[in-house]
């Protein structure tokens, strides 16, 4: 049983940076063909899905997003990371890690979520 868990700061000041952190269990983050998802939801509104990590290390990233996401990855903790910069209070959500499959965009086993507020 793949297991997930988003961790990191509940609270972040606008223009800084978010950053949270996936650890992983029971099923490693290079096991091929798998996909290591960020999504996030903010009140009141739906799933958003911001970027992926896959097996190989390649990342696909949302174009809303872009150019303020990266996600990043330390194989020898088996955990996956966000990064999202300048944040405004629109960034405040529940920040979630799923796994998926590579290419199809299915995932399968999520983490609980983590709430970030941005507040100054």
């Amino acid at each position: 049983q793949v297991q997930l868990q988003e961790s990191g700061p509940g609270l972040v000041k606008p223009s800084q940076t978010l950053s949270l952190t996936c650890t992983v269990s029971g099923g490693s983050i290079t096991t091929s063909y798998s996909a290591w998802n960020w999504i996030r939801q903010s009140p009141g509104k739906g799933l958003e899905w911001m970027g992926v990590i896959n097996y190989d290390g390649s990342t696909t990233y949302s174009p809303s997003l872009n150019s303020r996401t990266a996600i990043s990855r330390d194989t020898s903790k088996n955990q996956f990371s966000l990064h999202l910069s300048s944040v405004t209070p629109e960034d405040t959500a529940v920040y979630y890690c799923a796994r998926g499959d590579y290419g199809l965009g299915t995932m399968d086993y999520w983490g609980k979520g983590a709430l970030v507020t941005v507040s100054s």
